[in-house]
């Protein structure tokens, strides 16, 4: 066995003289495109590869070659990648939240309400949820890199422009440019997930994936809130000018290209325009090595990659998509919560308690922490849940390879993670707008600040996960779906949030959104009882459409 092979642990893979598993449980690897449920799943390699990889069973013929590992990526190389492509998509967030702070202050310099202040939030969150649909159909035709090279071409520009304007229309206008340019990177980071992790390690990445996304609603308003605070605002897009662009530096030089469907396993030469040092240097060393690929397989790969016009037409396809729809609904509500807690907080504290714009945004980090938390401790449950319902169904699950999931009850062992959470987090919000209402101490937000960040995250996470699991190929289009249909609730959120609690109080308005976020729990159960069965419907109804597309095809010719 070569060193690579020994590095990419398919010496850990059961061979043809290795005996079943004294359990008597059997080993199931993932199939071809068809079970998965995904309209535009793996590349060519990897399908030929899951078709030398069917399960051997006992009693079975065994394979003739044993499954190859999913990614060439060490451990640490898919930590290292993931954590890269989340601190990209950290922008998205910080210039959401940096901004919070430093609303009051905006609207008295150019002489606008709080209602139109809140306007641009709402603007940005609308953007932020659109972007990702395009950008997502550009990375899988196109390459993860190229599409890097394009969001950070746009917010810079960006920035540079909030940096110079004075007047609410450009202030307006520039927002949702900036959102456009950082929010594509969100649905970068999952794809990054979705090109080297199998579902059965997915859990523990996650707290990679969402470390970005975490970190700036805790430290993006500490930043904005001492910079409004000492300098003039424009400086905030100043920073995020100077911030974004040291850090695009080491992101164009040294990420690599991982987009299944132009490098495969990571093992085929990306080409010359998505080419990093690390990839220079790695397939040189490769080469060295004696460790080749199939040039048929990069021709298979080539043919993939080519130019097409940015197409929301995936993205719009997992929205109508009955088992995504109600995974995403549930996922946007939690975040609109979020989103609505977030934006009311630069008023509700200053009102309340008297707060400056330093002492808001230290409000935020309770948040935060609660997010943080919940990364590293949710992925484990995640993980710990999927590996005892494996066990239940007698399935070995073999490190590193995709499992073939068309039996297996994913939404009940990812639901019975969330549902709690889901309870939990709407007693948080409702609890969080009867304090600030009667104006208890003000441990009582910090408090509850800490649990809402803790248990929205963990929701988030979790069907973030299910979302990557039911679309394995499509991952950064079905993370753009979510992104679409959150950022849209949560915009709704941010611009309802001032005239309902001017309307209703905070207590009734909280109550209320809470209440609307638990009406999503039926859709939930259903979800946990019929998920195999919604699986199977919609790749019946996939396998339909092929069918009719290569009759016409035919006729064509």
């Amino acid at each position: 066995m070569s060193e690579e092979d020994e590095r990419r642990g398919v010496g850990e893979v059961p061979t043809e003289q290795e005996p079943t598993p004294s359990d008597g449980s059997s080993t199931k690897y993932e199939q071809p495109d068809d079970n998965q449920g995904s309209q535009d799943t793996d590349s060519p390699v990897d399908v030929e590869r899951q078709d030398n990889t069917v399960a051997g069973m006992a009693g079975k013929v065994e394979p003739a070659v044993p499954p190859k590992a999913f990614s060439v990526w060490s451990k640490n190389e898919k930590r290292l990648i993931i954590a890269t492509g989340s601190l990209a998509g950290f922008f998205s967030p910080l210039s959401s939240s940096i901004y919070f702070p430093a609303l009051n202050t905006i609207a008295v310099a150019l002489g606008v309400s709080g209602s139109q202040i809140n306007l641009t939030v709402t603007t940005y969150l609308i953007l932020q949820g659109a972007a990702p649909m395009v950008i997502a159909g550009f990375s899988d035709s196109m390459g993860r890199r190229p599409a890097y090279v394009l969001c950070f071409t746009i917010y810079l520009a960006a920035n540079l422009g909030l940096s110079l304007q004075n007047s609410y229309a450009a202030l307006l206008v520039l927002r949702c440019l900036q959102s456009a340019g950082s929010s594509g990177t969100v649905a970068l980071a999952n794809g990054l997930v979705g090109d080297t992790v199998t579902s059965d390690e997915r859990g523990q990445y996650i707290a990679f994936a969402s470390l970005g996304g975490l970190l700036g609603p805790s430290v993006s308003p500490i930043i904005g809130g001492a910079i409004s605070q000492s300098l003039d605002w424009h400086w905030i897009f100043w920073f995020l000018l100077i911030f974004s662009g040291v850090f695009c530096v080491p992101l164009f030089l040294f990420l690599p290209e991982t987009c299944r469907k132009i490098v495969g396993d990571g093992s085929i030469p990306p080409p010359p325009l998505n080419w990093s040092l690390t990839d220079v240097i790695r397939h040189r060393r490769r080469e060295r090595q004696g460790v080749t690929y199939d040039p048929e397989d990069r021709a298979a790969l080539l043919q993939n990659y080519k130019f097409r016009f940015p197409n929301p037409l995936p993205t719009i396809m997992i929205l109508l998509d009955p088992e995504s729809l109600m995974i995403l609904v549930a996922t946007g509500l939690a975040l609109a919560c979020f989103y609505a807690i977030s934006t009311g907080a630069s008023s509700s504290f200053r009102d309340i308690y008297g707060f400056n714009n330093m002492e808001v945004a230290l409000m935020f980090i309770p948040i935060g922490v609660g997010g943080i938390v919940s990364a590293f401790s949710t992925g484990r449950m995640i993980d710990w849940n999927y590996r005892r319902y494996a066990r239940k169904k007698g399935i070995t699950i073999v490190k590193g390879v995709r499992q073939d999931l068309t039996d297996f009850p994913i939404e009940r062992a990812r639901m019975e993670i969330a549902l709690p959470l889901v309870v939990l987090c709407s007693a948080f919000v409702i609890g969080y707008g009867w304090t600030m209402d009667h104006k208890v101490s003000i441990a009582g937000p910090v408090i509850l600040l800490f649990c809402i960040g803790y248990t929205a995250t963990a929701t988030y996470q979790t069907l973030n996960v299910l979302m990557t699991d039911i679309w394995p190929g499509n991952a950064a289009a079905a993370t753009a779906a979510n992104n679409f249909v959150r950022c849209e609730l949560g915009a709704a959120a941010s611009a309802a949030i001032d005239p309902m609690t001017k309307a209703m109080g905070r207590g009734w308005t909280y109550t209320t959104l809470a209440l609307i976020y638990l009406a999503a729990t039926p859709t939930l159960l259903i979800l946990m009882r019929r998920g195999i069965q919604m699986r199977k419907a919609k790749t019946e109804r996939q396998e339909r459409r092929r069918l009719r597309k290569k009759e016409k095809a035919g006729q064509e010719t």
